[in-house]
């Protein structure tokens, strides 16, 4: 069977090098006689695959010296509670911008531990903008300040980061991780669920900044004290090593395929940009996303028509162009397009809408 295209928001498709390269090593990894499912998670073999992940992680984003890499479980949703268990530790106030049903999430978990404000949303517009703030908008004695940098659900992304000034910034970038350049100095913590862009689910990324560790709560579960997991080299406990090892091989895969993040921005940008042209150009599908916040990896789209979207759904899906179904809070089409979608997918993806649109007036 032909492998299909794969457009979910995740887990979601890897690239086809990375997957040829896990296939061959499944049985014997570099000569150790065993998977790398089946090693422990202390032996000489493993500890060279989780360093070399975060040499990797490192270079790619130019991460600095003062911060911490961690590889994680618990998926982002646990670190809803353990980003508050951790670091709303001063005057017990947090402030958080909702742009979607994930920052909502997290802002309804963080209420559990202290005071916490939503200082924007843009769920007036069903999540379709990214509300502008001003450095006043802030509390000064919030802890931290809380966004999700990249909307899966909604194909939302910051262009700017909000005007915090020297506050605590924490960014859930799950969506758009390792997809181009990002400052990560400009960050107390940023934090990815690892199924969406760089590995398979069960993993998570943490990149923390040092000096902001170690003042956990007391009630804080130990398994989410990012200062244990940091003390040993994120070994506290077994570690997710099949997705790590896997993260590893992605990470290696965009140095190599791409040079870097600024040459799989410019991939990215692409292939964004060949089906927001279309999507502006067509007489029967639209895209959902005030223009000047689209995300270059995740293009919601509708047509008219709740019949029409569920035939374009089931004939996409026949043709081979698969999980283009809306999240089902807001219905429609979406074609999440991450690093691993090769341009021929969305150039493949265009052609059958540009066919489906012509066949349908």
């Amino acid at each position: 069977m032909a492998r299909v295209y794969n457009f979910s928001a995740g887990p979601s498709t890897l690239p086809v090098p990375v997957l040829e390269i896990a296939k061959n090593e499944m049985l014997d990894y570099k000569g150790s006689g065993q998977s790398v499912m089946e090693m422990s998670h202390r032996s000489k073999v493993f500890d060279e695959i989780i360093k070399d992940a975060e040499r990797l992680m490192r270079e790619l984003y130019n991460i600095p010296d003062n911060y911490k890499v961690l590889f994680l479980q618990g998926g982002a949703s646990a670190q809803f509670s353990a980003i508050p268990l951790n670091f709303m530790n001063g005057s017990g106030k947090a402030d958080y911008i909702i742009t979607g049903q994930w920052a909502k999430k997290a802002y309804q978990e963080a209420q559990k531990y202290g005071d916490v404000k939503a200082v924007a949303s843009s769920a007036d517009k069903t999540f379709s903008y990214i509300p502008e703030t001003k450095a006043e908008d802030f509390r000064e004695d919030a802890d931290y300040v809380y966004i999700c940098l990249n909307n899966t659900i909604y194909g939302t992304i910051y262009k700017e980061l909000p005007p915090v000034g020297d506050k605590v910034l924490i960014a859930d970038i799950s969506s758009c991780a390792l997809s181009e350049p990002l400052d990560i100095s400009k960050f107390g913590m940023v934090y990815f669920g690892a199924q969406k862009n760089v590995a398979p689910a069960g993993l998570v990324v943490a990149i923390i900044r040092e000096d902001l560790l170690g003042n956990a709560r007391d009630i804080c579960p130990t398994m989410m004290n990012y200062k244990v997991q940091a003390d040993a080299d994120s070994l506290y406990n077994t570690p997710p090593c099949w997705p790590i090892y896997i993260c590893k091989l992605v990470l290696e895969w965009i140095k190599e395929a791409f040079g870097g993040l600024e040459g799989l921005k410019d991939h990215n940008e692409k292939k964004a940009k060949m089906l927001y042209d279309f999507l502006d150009n067509s007489e029967m599908f639209r895209g959902t996303v005030v223009p000047e916040y689209r995300s270059l990896m995740n293009v919601p789209f509708v047509t008219d028509s709740e019949e029409l979207n569920a035939k374009f759904i089931k004939e996409a899906t026949e043709a081979g162009f698969v999980n283009l179904k809306g999240h089902r809070s807001v219905g429609g089409m979406r074609a999440s397009i991450y690093n691993a979608m090769p341009i021929e997918g969305v150039e493949a993806l265009v052609a059958f809408m540009k066919k489906f649109e012509e066949e349908n007036k």
